[in-house]
Parts: structure tokens; sequence; C-alpha cells
């Protein structure tokens, strides 16, 4: 299965999913109960790839840190305040296998339904979870080396980066999972990258994932880069990643990995074997709110941009909703998912959904759909699924001030799409709180002599105009804050 040049990837709770199965069906749902008009449905919105976030085993030992740590729990009680015990099932992050969870239907389960996503032309991401374990992982008994082991030093000078394990073959007192700027993760247990044999037995996990996936998405992946393992623990790692993904990639062509990545190493990550590394410094420019720093985002080559996943919330960010005011979320969402990369939408974005839910719970609350964001998004949506954007050429334009002294030009970013059998798209957007005016030049000689329409696919715009204006001075544009325009490029 191949990909476009630019595909679409939905992230779906797996867990939430299933509860609210359950709920329509009176009974436990597996992932065989996910009715095949649901998938007819997502597949029909044009994704490429489906994220099932959380499907591996998990442990009663993260479960009970769940339950029981104070913070957390606070948490949970803003998210569900009719919360119950059985909402907190343990972070779908602290695995104790790469073996689906028998709640879930187990591994024949997971098989149909990824054949079932095949015919529909979708591929199956899954989690990969590289830095750190459950805390009652098999491996804490059998395999204690793979494990950053501490001392009663460590442990009285940073008690809540360690914990002792109770073992049949002696306990131990072992780390928490964690990267160097943050408390350890307590329902985790930390990997040693310095051993070649912990590393030799993740590649085996991966290896296992491969076979029922077509993809992973890796969890805080440059936790074990060499510089950053050696600052979080002091002691030096080989690189990992090369070598892992090279094995994965003999075993299942055409694999994919994806990349949770911050600090300004996602360039590092793809040359080490990634496919696509998340693109968080749009992201927070965009939270930001001012159109040339986005832009000067986009000046990066396509090599690199196109490599990026652009998302606007995903289960580790706020929902959007709950970030942008709406005119601005729309104006954010057409420059991240009308621009190279890979299309990252998160389940309950296109209603408006505005309560994060944890990876912890396994419910999420009920609230109302936004009619206006879930039209906006039809028609997105609709835009996504046009070839032009989905393979064509990408160019960023230069928007030019509308008469001396007018500064607004630079709220504008602007850029075109082009395919092979000519057709044409325009996207202009005034990425500021204030009225804005620009001309924007269109870079295509053979529009000279010639009438032309620009039809607004995301509104009800539609102007005519004479080509050789529009190459020469360009087209004038007055937006209010916060809009733009998805235009066709047509001559007549």
């Amino acid at each position: 299965m191949s990909d476009p040049r630019y595909p679409s990837l939905y992230q779906i709770n797996t867990r939430v999913w299933l509860t609210e199965l359950s709920r329509a069906m009176g009974r436990p749902a597996t992932l065989d109960d996910i009715p095949d008009a649901e998938l007819d449905r997502v597949a029909g919105m044009g994704f490429d790839w489906v994220w099932l976030l959380s499907v591996w085993t998990t442990g009663p030992a993260g479960r009970q840190v769940s339950r029981s740590n104070h913070e957390w729990r606070r948490e949970f009680e803003e998210t569900l305040p009719d919360l119950r015990e059985e909402d907190i099932a343990g972070s779908g992050f602290a695995i104790t296998g790469y073996t689906v969870h028998p709640g879930l239907g187990g591994e024949a389960a997971l098989a149909g339904l990824r054949e079932r996503l095949r015919v529909r032309g979708l591929s199956l991401m899954l989690d990969f979870v590289p830095n750190h374990t459950g805390l009652d992982h098999p491996w804490a008994e059998d395999h204690p080396e793979y494990y950053i082991a501490g001392t009663e030093v460590d442990l009285a000078r940073a008690p809540q980066n360690y914990t002792w394990i109770k073992r049949a073959g002696g306990d131990l007192l072992l780390a928490h999972g964690r990267d160097p700027y943050f408390p350890g993760w307590p329902d985790t247990l930390q990997l040693d990258y310095s051993n070649p044999a912990t590393q030799e037995a993740m590649i085996g996990e991966l290896l296992t994932i491969a076979g029922q996936c077509d993809g992973v998405r890796c969890d805080m992946a440059m936790l074990v880069l060499p510089d950053v393992f050696e600052r979080t623990w002091g002691r030096r790692a080989p690189l990992f990643w090369p070598e892992a993904t090279r094995r994965v990639r003999e075993r299942a062509l055409g694999f994919r990995f994806m990349a949770e990545v911050y600090w300004d190493l996602e360039w590092t990550m793809l040359q080490q074997g990634f496919d696509y590394a998340y693109d968080k410094r749009l992201y927070d420019r965009l939270r930001e709110g001012h159109a040339r720093p986005v832009r000067e985002h986009l000046y990066a080559g396509l090599d690199y941009q196109e490599k990026l996943a652009r998302f606007l919330e995903n289960h580790d960010e706020p929902r959007a909703a709950a970030t942008f005011l709406p005119d601005a979320h729309e104006a954010a969402a057409i420059i991240t998912f009308l621009t190279p990369g890979l299309r990252f939408f998160h389940e309950g974005q296109f209603q408006g959904r505005k309560t994060r839910i944890s990876p912890h719970l396994v419910r999420g609350p009920q609230e109302p759909i936004d009619p206006r964001l879930e039209q906006f998004y039809d028609r997105l949506l609709a835009v996504l699924r046009q070839p032009v954007v989905r393979d064509g050429q990408w160019r960023l334009l230069d928007c030019a001030p509308a008469w001396d002294g007018n500064w607004t030009s630079d709220c504008f970013i602007a850029w075109i799409w082009e395919a092979k059998d000519g057709r044409r798209r325009l996207v202009a957007v005034n990425y500021a709180g204030n009225q804005s005016q620009c001309y924007i030049r269109l870079p295509f000689p053979d529009l000279t002599g010639r009438p032309v329409r620009l039809k607004d696919l995301m509104g009800p715009a539609d102007y005519d105009r004479d080509g050789g204006d529009l190459a020469s001075r360009g087209l004038y544009l007055d937006l209010p804050p916060w809009g733009y325009h998805v235009f066709e490029v047509t001559t007549l």
C-alpha cells in the first residue's frame, strides 16, 4: 500500500472508543465489534492512516499507581465529574507486553481489524514506547539488567525518580522512566540503552509490533538518543534508531516510523531513519498567534517540511477548540493542514470537543458538537481529498504591501499548490487579529491575456480577474481578522 506524497492520519483513543461502543451495545466491546460502517466513514473522509492509541497490554501495578496518584486523580475528576474507579485503567504507555490487551479482543481481533482497514485503503499505526516499560513488565523479574538500577544514595537524593521492585529473585531499586527536565513517571521503569542487550531486546519488540501493523508512533523518541540519554542518566548509549529502523524494514517493507520529538531534534530523528517527526514548532508558533514566525517556519526546505507531522491537537496537547478562538482555530487549521507534511488529526477535533482525555482513562465526557467547526472541517477534508494537495507541488508566495506604509501585508501567509495536470490552488491567510490588505502575485506566466476565475473552496467568494494583472501587480486581498481563502484557480 503506497501513500500519497502528503497523507492524512487519524488518531483514535481505542479504549475510549470501545467504552462508548460498549455502552451502545450493552456489553463489553472488542476490536471485532467496531462496525464496518465506522471504518467506511473514516476511509470516506480521506484518511490514509488510522493510529489506534493504547491497544497493548498493561498491568495492575500501573493501574494502581494511576488510581492512587492524587495529582493525576484531580485531573481525572476535572475530566469526569462522575469519575468511577473502573474509568482509570492505567496509562496506555505503561506497557507490560506488545500483545493486544485481552479486554480489546487479543491478537486475532487486531488482525481482523487490520484486514478490514486494509481493504478500505487504510494503514494501521500503533504505539511503541522505547524509553521505558510498565512496573510489572516480565523483564523486571527475568532481565533486571535491562533497566537503570539505583542506589540508596540515588533514592535519598531524588526519591521521585526511583522505586523498589519486589521480585522473586530479590527486591531491586530501579529508576522510573523520565526525561531530563521532569520527575520520573511513577508507573514506569527506565530502560538502560547503554546496555547492548537492552537495545537488542527492544529491536525484538519492534519486530513483534511490525508483524501486527503498518507503522509505529514512537513515544518521546528522542529520549534514547545518545546525547539525551547521557544527559539524563550519565552514561553513554550507542545509537539505537538507525539499526532498529533498518532491521524492521528488512522484515516489513514499507513500514513507517513517526517520532514524537521535541527540543529541535526533528531533523536528527529524520536522519536516523524516521519517516515523520512531530512539528511541535509550528504548533507553538500558531498558538502564539503571529504570522511572521509561522511564515519563517515555512521557509524551510521542502525535503524537511514534507517529513513533518503537522497537528493542532493530539492526546498530549489541549484540545484545539479550547486553545484557539473560533476564527483563529480555522485560520490555524488552514495553515497546518494545507501545507506540506503528514496531516495529523485527532478524534473529537472535528466536533469541537474541548476536554482533553488522559491516556490513563477509558471514558470521556459527553460533549456537545460545535456545528460551525464540524462544517468547517467537512469542507477542509473535502479539499484535502483533492489530488493537487495530496501529490502536487507546493510553493510559498510573497505578499506585497497594498499601498505605501501599509504594514498589514506582514500579517499574510500565502502559497500555491500545482498538479501535473495543471490544476492550481491559491491559499491565503490573514493570521492576525486585525484587518489586513496585500497583493499576491501569481507565478503563472501562462495566465497573461486570459481571464481567470478564483473560486473559494472554503467560502462564498468567487472572483473573475485579468490573468495578466494577477501575474504582474497581483491579486488584491482585504481580509478580516483570521480571514482566509482557498481558491481554485482556473482560466476561462
